[in-house]
């Protein structure tokens, strides 16, 4: 008697663009990843070149853009899914995220509170950076 394995009686779960979840993917995959990176990137040098949206609204385009843009990475150029066998790679891009984004978050703040408590320039100095 054939036992059925595992992987048919599951649905696999594979990134777009890979054949069998295992493998790289196809070229068909990286040109449609390659293709929608393009248009992410030539939106996002929309949103800030034209005037068509307000500055804060350009800000938020733009960040929105840039993390479509890294899902699309993520998903057409490092395979990586919602599988069970991914999770390794889930955890290590989760801690890398966290730890870039608290290095970004202190040094903004150290930058704003040595603005803030900067000497101020006495008007003899000012004159002289002037020249």
């Amino acid at each position: 008697m054939n036992q059925p394995s595992l992987a048919s009686a599951e649905t696999v779960r594979v990134a777009p663009g890979t054949q069998d979840g295992r493998g790289h993917g196809s070229l068909w995959g990286y040109l449609a990843g390659y293709g929608v990176a393009t248009l992410l990137t030539i939106a996002a040098f929309l949103a800030a070149q034209t005037d068509w949206l307000t500055p804060s609204s350009a800000t938020a385009a733009i960040t929105v853009l840039a993390i479509a843009q890294m899902l699309v990475h993520l998903i057409f150029f490092l395979h990586i899914s919602t599988s069970p066998d991914q999770r390794t790679n889930i955890l290590a891009f989760v801690l890398a995220a966290t730890v870039v984004s608290m290095i970004v978050a202190g040094s903004l703040w150290i930058m704003s509170h040595l603005d803030s408590n900067m000497m101020p320039v006495d008007p003899q100095m000012q004159m002289q950076m002037q020249r």
